[in-house]
Protein backbone atom coordinates (compact mmCIF):
# COMPACT_ATOMS: atom_id res chain seq x y z
CA UNK A 1 0.00 0.00 0.00
CA UNK A 2 1.50 3.30 -1.06
CA UNK A 3 1.18 6.03 1.55
CA UNK A 4 -0.77 9.00 0.28
CA UNK A 5 -2.56 11.84 2.12
CA UNK A 6 -5.83 9.89 1.94
CA UNK A 7 -4.41 6.68 3.43
CA UNK A 8 -2.54 8.56 6.15
CA UNK A 9 -5.80 10.23 7.13
CA UNK A 10 -7.27 6.76 7.58
CA UNK A 11 -5.23 6.42 10.77
CA UNK A 12 -1.75 5.11 9.98
CA UNK A 13 -0.24 2.62 12.35
CA UNK A 14 2.97 3.72 14.06
CA UNK A 15 5.98 1.90 15.41
CA UNK A 16 8.65 3.32 17.70
CA UNK A 17 12.01 1.55 17.46
CA UNK A 18 13.77 1.87 20.80
CA UNK A 19 11.83 2.13 24.05
CA UNK A 20 14.19 4.09 26.25
CA UNK A 21 13.41 7.54 27.57
CA UNK A 22 12.62 9.07 24.16
CA UNK A 23 10.96 6.03 22.61
CA UNK A 24 8.66 5.07 25.49
CA UNK A 25 7.51 8.66 25.86
CA UNK A 26 6.88 9.08 22.14
CA UNK A 27 5.01 5.77 21.89
CA UNK A 28 2.66 6.55 24.79
CA UNK A 29 2.07 10.11 23.57
CA UNK A 30 1.23 8.93 20.04
CA UNK A 31 -1.29 6.50 21.53
CA UNK A 32 -2.78 9.41 23.46
CA UNK A 33 -3.23 11.19 20.13
CA UNK A 34 -5.35 8.27 18.91
CA UNK A 35 -2.90 6.15 16.93
CA UNK A 36 -2.27 2.44 17.16
CA UNK A 37 1.35 2.17 18.30
CA UNK A 38 3.80 -0.71 18.53
CA UNK A 39 6.94 -0.15 20.63
CA UNK A 40 9.96 -2.24 19.62
CA UNK A 41 13.14 -3.06 21.52
CA UNK A 42 15.81 -5.76 21.48
CA UNK A 43 15.75 -5.99 25.29
CA UNK A 44 13.11 -8.60 26.23
CA UNK A 45 13.16 -7.65 29.91
CA UNK A 46 12.38 -4.02 29.08
CA UNK A 47 9.57 -5.06 26.74
CA UNK A 48 8.10 -7.41 29.34
CA UNK A 49 8.10 -4.66 31.97
CA UNK A 50 6.62 -2.05 29.63
CA UNK A 51 3.90 -4.50 28.65
CA UNK A 52 2.98 -4.68 32.33
CA UNK A 53 2.99 -0.88 32.62
CA UNK A 54 6.33 -0.67 34.42
CA UNK A 55 8.68 2.10 33.26
CA UNK A 56 12.45 1.58 33.50
CA UNK A 57 12.90 5.27 34.42
CA UNK A 58 11.11 8.08 36.22
CA UNK A 59 9.14 10.64 34.22
CA UNK A 60 6.14 12.56 35.62
CA UNK A 61 2.74 11.71 34.02
CA UNK A 62 4.17 8.97 31.81
CA UNK A 63 3.19 5.97 33.99
CA UNK A 64 -0.46 7.04 33.84
CA UNK A 65 -0.31 7.46 30.06
CA UNK A 66 1.37 4.08 29.64
CA UNK A 67 -1.22 2.28 31.76
CA UNK A 68 -4.09 4.09 30.07
CA UNK A 69 -3.15 2.99 26.56
CA UNK A 70 -2.10 -0.51 27.43
CA UNK A 71 -5.66 -0.80 28.67
CA UNK A 72 -7.16 0.94 25.64
CA UNK A 73 -5.33 -1.47 23.35
CA UNK A 74 -3.74 1.34 21.34
CA UNK A 75 -0.26 0.64 22.70
CA UNK A 76 1.62 -2.66 22.55
CA UNK A 77 5.25 -3.72 22.75
CA UNK A 78 7.33 -6.38 21.02
CA UNK A 79 10.88 -7.58 20.43
CA UNK A 80 10.04 -8.63 16.87
CA UNK A 81 11.27 -6.26 14.16
CA UNK A 82 9.46 -8.47 11.63
CA UNK A 83 6.19 -7.81 13.43
CA UNK A 84 6.95 -4.10 13.34
CA UNK A 85 7.73 -4.20 9.62
CA UNK A 86 4.38 -5.81 8.85
CA UNK A 87 2.47 -3.57 11.29
CA UNK A 88 3.68 -0.03 10.76
CA UNK A 89 2.99 2.67 8.18
CA UNK A 90 5.27 5.18 9.91
CA UNK A 91 8.34 3.99 11.83
CA UNK A 92 10.02 6.32 14.35
CA UNK A 93 13.68 5.65 15.18
CA UNK A 94 14.29 6.54 18.84
CA UNK A 95 17.43 4.63 19.84
CA UNK A 96 20.37 6.22 21.61
CA UNK A 97 23.53 7.80 20.24
CA UNK A 98 25.92 7.58 23.21
CA UNK A 99 29.33 9.17 23.23
CA UNK A 100 31.97 6.83 21.81
CA UNK A 101 34.20 5.26 24.43
CA UNK A 102 37.30 7.43 24.79
CA UNK A 103 36.14 9.84 22.06
CA UNK A 104 33.91 12.87 21.67
CA UNK A 105 31.93 11.63 18.68
CA UNK A 106 28.49 10.02 18.71
CA UNK A 107 28.20 6.24 18.40
CA UNK A 108 25.78 5.61 15.52
CA UNK A 109 25.77 1.81 15.89
CA UNK A 110 22.26 1.57 17.33
CA UNK A 111 20.72 4.01 14.85
CA UNK A 112 22.30 2.26 11.89
CA UNK A 113 21.12 -1.14 13.11
CA UNK A 114 17.58 0.08 13.80
CA UNK A 115 17.18 1.79 10.42
CA UNK A 116 18.60 -1.18 8.54
CA UNK A 117 16.43 -3.64 10.44
CA UNK A 118 13.11 -1.86 9.92
CA UNK A 119 13.89 -1.05 6.27
CA UNK A 120 14.66 -4.72 5.63
CA UNK A 121 11.54 -5.87 7.50
CA UNK A 122 9.01 -3.43 6.03
CA UNK A 123 6.47 -5.41 4.01
CA UNK A 124 4.61 -2.45 2.50
CA UNK A 125 5.17 1.18 1.56
CA UNK A 126 5.97 3.28 4.61
CA UNK A 127 7.87 6.22 6.08
CA UNK A 128 10.92 5.94 8.35
CA UNK A 129 11.38 8.94 10.63
CA UNK A 130 14.55 9.54 12.64
CA UNK A 131 14.17 11.22 16.02
CA UNK A 132 17.56 10.45 17.57
CA UNK A 133 20.19 13.17 17.91
CA UNK A 134 22.79 12.45 15.24
CA UNK A 135 25.85 14.07 13.63
CA UNK A 136 25.02 16.19 10.61
CA UNK A 137 25.17 14.14 7.42
CA UNK A 138 23.76 11.01 9.05
CA UNK A 139 20.24 11.27 7.63
CA UNK A 140 21.35 11.40 4.02
CA UNK A 141 23.68 8.45 4.60
CA UNK A 142 20.87 6.51 6.28
CA UNK A 143 18.49 7.32 3.44
CA UNK A 144 20.97 5.65 1.08
CA UNK A 145 21.20 2.71 3.46
CA UNK A 146 17.42 2.30 3.36
CA UNK A 147 17.43 2.24 -0.43
CA UNK A 148 20.14 -0.43 -0.47
CA UNK A 149 18.46 -2.89 1.94
CA UNK A 150 14.69 -2.45 1.41
CA UNK A 151 12.62 -4.98 -0.50
CA UNK A 152 12.41 -4.20 -4.24
CA UNK A 153 8.62 -3.87 -4.27
CA UNK A 154 8.44 -1.58 -1.20
CA UNK A 155 8.67 2.22 -1.37
CA UNK A 156 10.12 3.86 1.74
CA UNK A 157 10.20 7.61 2.31
CA UNK A 158 12.66 9.02 4.81
CA UNK A 159 12.57 12.02 7.15
CA UNK A 160 14.38 13.47 10.15
CA UNK A 161 12.22 14.86 12.96
CA UNK A 162 14.45 15.76 15.95
CA UNK A 163 13.04 15.62 19.48
CA UNK A 164 13.19 18.57 21.89
CA UNK A 165 12.15 16.89 25.12
CA UNK A 166 13.03 18.20 28.57
CA UNK A 167 13.37 15.51 31.20
CA UNK A 168 10.65 16.09 33.77
CA UNK A 169 8.39 17.62 31.10
CA UNK A 170 8.64 15.03 28.33
CA UNK A 171 4.93 14.19 28.10
CA UNK A 172 3.98 17.85 27.85
CA UNK A 173 6.72 18.54 25.32
CA UNK A 174 5.55 15.65 23.10
CA UNK A 175 1.85 16.42 23.24
CA UNK A 176 2.26 20.20 23.16
CA UNK A 177 5.57 20.90 21.40
CA UNK A 178 6.81 24.46 20.98
CA UNK A 179 7.96 23.65 17.42
CA UNK A 180 8.11 20.74 15.00
CA UNK A 181 11.02 20.37 12.60
CA UNK A 182 11.00 17.95 9.67
CA UNK A 183 13.86 17.37 7.27
CA UNK A 184 12.85 15.49 4.14
CA UNK A 185 13.44 15.22 0.40
CA UNK A 186 9.89 14.36 -0.64
CA UNK A 187 6.32 15.39 0.10
CA UNK A 188 5.20 11.90 1.15
CA UNK A 189 7.15 12.01 4.41
CA UNK A 190 6.14 15.61 5.11
CA UNK A 191 2.46 14.85 4.49
CA UNK A 192 2.66 11.82 6.76
CA UNK A 193 4.09 13.83 9.63
CA UNK A 194 1.60 16.64 9.13
CA UNK A 195 -1.10 14.04 9.75
CA UNK A 196 0.65 12.61 12.80
CA UNK A 197 1.07 16.07 14.33
CA UNK A 198 -2.25 17.47 13.07
CA UNK A 199 -3.51 18.33 16.55
CA UNK A 200 -0.42 20.38 17.40
CA UNK A 201 -0.48 22.10 14.01
CA UNK A 202 -4.12 23.10 14.58
CA UNK A 203 -2.92 24.86 17.75
CA UNK A 204 -0.56 26.91 15.56
CA UNK A 205 2.57 25.03 16.60
CA UNK A 206 5.24 26.05 14.07
CA UNK A 207 5.80 23.21 11.57
CA UNK A 208 9.17 23.83 9.94
CA UNK A 209 10.12 21.81 6.87
CA UNK A 210 13.69 21.83 5.67
CA UNK A 211 16.50 19.64 4.36
CA UNK A 212 18.07 16.76 6.28
CA UNK A 213 21.17 18.67 7.29
CA UNK A 214 19.33 21.64 8.81
CA UNK A 215 16.97 19.36 10.71
CA UNK A 216 19.93 17.50 12.21
CA UNK A 217 21.70 20.73 13.14
CA UNK A 218 18.65 22.31 14.80
CA UNK A 219 18.81 19.94 17.77
CA UNK A 220 22.55 20.18 18.40
CA UNK A 221 22.48 23.95 17.83
CA UNK A 222 19.77 24.32 20.49
CA UNK A 223 21.71 22.23 22.98
CA UNK A 224 24.98 24.00 22.21
CA UNK A 225 23.33 27.37 22.79
CA UNK A 226 21.77 26.30 26.10
CA UNK A 227 25.07 24.83 27.29
CA UNK A 228 26.83 28.05 26.33
CA UNK A 229 24.28 30.14 28.22
CA UNK A 230 24.73 28.06 31.39
CA UNK A 231 28.52 28.21 31.20
CA UNK A 232 28.34 31.95 30.47
CA UNK A 233 26.55 32.71 33.73
CA UNK A 234 28.78 30.28 35.61
CA UNK A 235 31.88 32.06 34.34
CA UNK A 236 30.48 35.30 35.74
CA UNK A 237 29.71 33.45 38.98
CA UNK A 238 33.44 32.91 39.37
CA UNK A 239 33.92 36.68 39.13
CA UNK A 240 31.06 37.72 41.44
CA UNK A 241 32.15 35.21 44.05
CA UNK A 242 35.67 36.63 44.00
CA UNK A 243 34.74 40.32 44.11
CA UNK A 244 31.71 40.03 46.39
CA UNK A 245 28.95 40.50 43.82
CA UNK A 246 25.58 38.75 43.57
CA UNK A 247 25.16 36.41 40.60
CA UNK A 248 21.40 36.10 41.11
CA UNK A 249 20.85 39.83 40.79
CA UNK A 250 23.21 40.00 37.82
CA UNK A 251 21.26 37.23 36.07
CA UNK A 252 17.93 38.91 36.85
CA UNK A 253 19.17 42.22 35.50
CA UNK A 254 20.51 40.95 32.18
CA UNK A 255 17.59 38.53 31.89
CA UNK A 256 15.19 41.46 31.53
CA UNK A 257 16.81 42.16 28.17
CA UNK A 258 14.48 40.42 25.68
CA UNK A 259 17.49 39.56 23.52
CA UNK A 260 18.98 37.52 26.38
CA UNK A 261 16.11 36.23 28.55
CA UNK A 262 16.31 34.86 32.09
CA UNK A 263 15.97 31.12 31.39
CA UNK A 264 19.12 29.01 31.75
CA UNK A 265 20.91 31.84 33.55
CA UNK A 266 21.02 29.98 36.85
CA UNK A 267 24.53 29.76 38.27
CA UNK A 268 25.45 26.60 40.13
CA UNK A 269 27.21 23.29 39.76
CA UNK A 270 26.62 23.16 36.00
CA UNK A 271 24.77 21.02 33.50
CA UNK A 272 24.76 17.26 33.03
CA UNK A 273 22.47 14.52 31.76
CA UNK A 274 22.44 12.45 28.63
CA UNK A 275 22.10 15.31 26.13
CA UNK A 276 23.98 18.58 26.63
CA UNK A 277 27.46 17.23 27.53
CA UNK A 278 27.31 14.46 24.93
CA UNK A 279 25.89 16.64 22.19
CA UNK A 280 28.36 19.51 22.45
CA UNK A 281 31.25 17.02 22.37
CA UNK A 282 29.76 15.19 19.40
CA UNK A 283 29.26 18.50 17.58
CA UNK A 284 32.90 19.44 18.10
CA UNK A 285 33.98 16.04 16.82
CA UNK A 286 31.77 16.29 13.74
CA UNK A 287 32.85 19.78 12.70
CA UNK A 288 36.45 18.68 13.15
CA UNK A 289 35.77 15.84 10.70
CA UNK A 290 34.46 18.48 8.30
CA UNK A 291 37.74 20.38 8.55
CA UNK A 292 36.23 23.16 10.66
CA UNK A 293 38.22 22.65 13.84
CA UNK A 294 38.17 26.29 14.95
CA UNK A 295 34.48 26.87 14.18
CA UNK A 296 33.19 25.28 17.38
CA UNK A 297 36.36 25.68 19.45
CA UNK A 298 34.46 27.83 21.95
CA UNK A 299 32.45 24.75 22.96
CA UNK A 300 35.62 23.25 24.40
CA UNK A 301 35.75 26.13 26.88
CA UNK A 302 31.99 25.83 27.51
CA UNK A 303 32.65 22.21 28.52
CA UNK A 304 35.67 23.19 30.64
CA UNK A 305 33.75 25.91 32.51
CA UNK A 306 31.00 23.41 33.23
CA UNK A 307 33.40 20.79 34.59
CA UNK A 308 35.23 23.44 36.63
CA UNK A 309 32.07 24.09 38.64
CA UNK A 310 32.36 20.63 40.14
CA UNK A 311 35.93 21.33 41.18
CA UNK A 312 34.78 24.57 42.77
CA UNK A 313 32.25 22.79 45.01
CA UNK A 314 34.93 20.34 46.12
CA UNK A 315 37.32 23.21 46.88
CA UNK A 316 34.63 24.96 48.93
CA UNK A 317 33.92 21.73 50.83
CA UNK A 318 37.61 21.37 51.71
CA UNK A 319 37.78 24.99 52.83
CA UNK A 320 34.71 24.76 55.05
CA UNK A 321 35.74 21.51 56.76
CA UNK A 322 39.51 22.09 56.94
CA UNK A 323 39.86 19.06 54.70
CA UNK A 324 37.10 16.59 53.93
CA UNK A 325 38.88 13.45 55.16
CA UNK A 326 36.60 11.59 57.63
CA UNK A 327 34.19 14.55 57.69
CA UNK A 328 30.49 13.70 57.53
CA UNK A 329 29.01 15.41 54.48
CA UNK A 330 25.34 15.28 53.49
CA UNK A 331 24.86 15.41 49.72
CA UNK A 332 21.32 16.35 48.74
CA UNK A 333 20.60 15.23 45.20
CA UNK A 334 22.35 12.90 42.77
CA UNK A 335 20.32 13.34 39.57
CA UNK A 336 21.42 15.92 37.04
CA UNK A 337 18.10 17.76 37.45
CA UNK A 338 14.93 17.42 39.54
CA UNK A 339 11.88 15.37 38.46
CA UNK A 340 14.12 12.75 36.90
CA UNK A 341 16.06 9.66 37.97
CA UNK A 342 18.76 10.29 35.35
CA UNK A 343 22.29 10.35 36.76
CA UNK A 344 24.18 10.33 33.46
CA UNK A 345 27.05 12.82 33.67
CA UNK A 346 25.40 14.25 36.80
CA UNK A 347 27.46 16.99 38.49
CA UNK A 348 25.86 16.10 41.84
CA UNK A 349 26.78 12.41 41.73
CA UNK A 350 30.24 13.19 40.40
CA UNK A 351 30.90 15.58 43.29
CA UNK A 352 29.65 13.03 45.83
CA UNK A 353 31.89 10.31 44.37
CA UNK A 354 34.95 12.57 44.30
CA UNK A 355 34.47 13.61 47.92
CA UNK A 356 34.16 9.96 48.89
CA UNK A 357 37.37 9.25 47.00
CA UNK A 358 39.06 11.97 49.04
CA UNK A 359 38.10 10.33 52.32
CA UNK A 360 34.83 12.06 53.20
CA UNK A 361 32.01 10.19 54.93
CA UNK A 362 29.39 11.01 52.28
CA UNK A 363 25.70 10.48 53.07
CA UNK A 364 23.55 10.79 49.96
CA UNK A 365 19.83 11.28 49.49
CA UNK A 366 17.80 11.82 46.31
CA UNK A 367 14.01 11.41 45.98
CA UNK A 368 14.21 9.38 42.73
CA UNK A 369 17.84 8.79 41.82
CA UNK A 370 19.04 6.40 44.54
CA UNK A 371 18.80 3.16 42.54
CA UNK A 372 20.59 4.50 39.46
CA UNK A 373 23.20 6.22 41.62
CA UNK A 374 23.93 3.04 43.54
CA UNK A 375 24.49 1.18 40.27
CA UNK A 376 27.17 3.68 39.30
CA UNK A 377 28.76 4.27 42.70
CA UNK A 378 27.77 1.46 45.06
CA UNK A 379 30.28 2.45 47.76
CA UNK A 380 28.51 5.67 48.65
CA UNK A 381 26.20 5.60 51.69
CA UNK A 382 22.62 6.03 50.48
CA UNK A 383 20.20 7.33 53.12
CA UNK A 384 16.55 6.35 53.17
CA UNK A 385 15.36 9.89 53.88
CA UNK A 386 16.43 13.52 53.91
CA UNK A 387 16.56 13.45 57.71
CA UNK A 388 18.80 10.37 57.74
CA UNK A 389 21.26 12.01 55.35
CA UNK A 390 21.41 15.16 57.48
CA UNK A 391 21.84 13.41 60.84
CA UNK A 392 25.17 14.51 62.32
CA UNK A 393 26.37 16.23 59.15
CA UNK A 394 29.31 18.61 59.42
CA UNK A 395 28.54 20.08 55.98
CA UNK A 396 25.43 20.08 53.80
CA UNK A 397 25.71 20.27 50.01
CA UNK A 398 22.49 20.97 48.06
CA UNK A 399 23.36 19.81 44.55
CA UNK A 400 20.02 19.04 42.85
CA UNK A 401 17.12 21.46 43.25
CA UNK A 402 14.36 19.03 44.20
CA UNK A 403 11.36 20.80 45.70
CA UNK A 404 11.82 18.83 48.91
CA UNK A 405 15.22 20.48 49.36
CA UNK A 406 14.10 23.95 48.31
CA UNK A 407 11.41 23.84 51.00
CA UNK A 408 13.64 22.72 53.87
CA UNK A 409 13.05 24.57 57.13
CA UNK A 410 16.47 25.85 58.28
CA UNK A 411 15.35 25.89 61.92
CA UNK A 412 14.24 22.26 61.87
CA UNK A 413 17.21 21.13 59.79
CA UNK A 414 19.56 22.73 62.34
CA UNK A 415 18.37 20.24 64.94
CA UNK A 416 19.76 17.35 62.88
CA UNK A 417 23.23 18.49 61.87
CA UNK A 418 26.44 18.87 63.88
CA UNK A 419 27.50 22.01 62.03
CA UNK A 420 25.13 24.57 60.54
CA UNK A 421 27.06 25.03 57.31
CA UNK A 422 25.41 24.70 53.90
CA UNK A 423 26.50 25.13 50.30
CA UNK A 424 23.58 26.02 48.04
CA UNK A 425 24.93 24.57 44.80
CA UNK A 426 21.86 25.62 42.81
CA UNK A 427 21.17 29.09 44.24
CA UNK A 428 17.61 28.17 45.16
CA UNK A 429 17.38 28.77 48.92
CA UNK A 430 16.25 31.96 50.66
CA UNK A 431 19.59 33.20 51.90
CA UNK A 432 18.12 35.51 54.55
CA UNK A 433 16.05 32.74 56.16
CA UNK A 434 19.04 30.46 56.51
CA UNK A 435 21.32 33.15 57.90
CA UNK A 436 18.65 34.27 60.37
CA UNK A 437 18.43 30.64 61.56
CA UNK A 438 22.13 30.72 62.39
CA UNK A 439 23.57 29.00 59.33
CA UNK A 440 26.81 29.76 57.55
CA UNK A 441 25.44 30.07 54.03
CA UNK A 442 27.52 29.62 50.88
CA UNK A 443 26.36 29.71 47.25
CA UNK A 444 28.29 29.66 43.99
CA UNK A 445 28.49 33.20 42.66
CA UNK A 446 27.81 34.89 46.00
CA UNK A 447 30.14 36.11 48.68
CA UNK A 448 30.03 33.71 51.63
CA UNK A 449 27.88 34.91 54.51
CA UNK A 450 28.50 33.75 58.08
CA UNK A 451 25.77 34.00 60.69
CA UNK A 452 28.27 35.16 63.32
CA UNK A 453 29.36 38.07 61.12
CA UNK A 454 25.75 39.13 60.56
CA UNK A 455 25.07 39.04 64.28
CA UNK A 456 27.90 41.51 64.90
CA UNK A 457 26.52 44.06 62.44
Amino acid sequence: MKITPSTIANSPRLTVIGTGYLGATHAAAMAELGFEVLGVDVDPDKIERLSRGVLPFHEPDLPELLTKHLSSGRLKFTTSIEEAGAFGDIHFIAVGTPQKEGEGGADMTYVDEAVSAIATSATHDCVIVGKSTVPVGSARRLQNLVESVKRPNVNISFAWNPEFLREGFAVQDTLQPDRLVVGADDDTAITALREVYAEAILRDTPFITTDFETAELVKVAANAFLATKISFINSFAEVTERVGGDIRTLADAIGHDARIGRKFLNAGVGFGGGCLPKDIRALQARVSELGLDRTMAFLHEVDNINLRRRERVIDVAHSLTNGVNKKKIAVLGTTFKPNSDDVRDSPALDIAARLYGQGADVRVYDPKGMENSAKRFPRLTYSESLEAALEGAELVLLLTEWQEFCEMDPVQIALLVDSKTIVDGRNVLNRTNWIDAGWDYHALGLKAVHAAEVALV
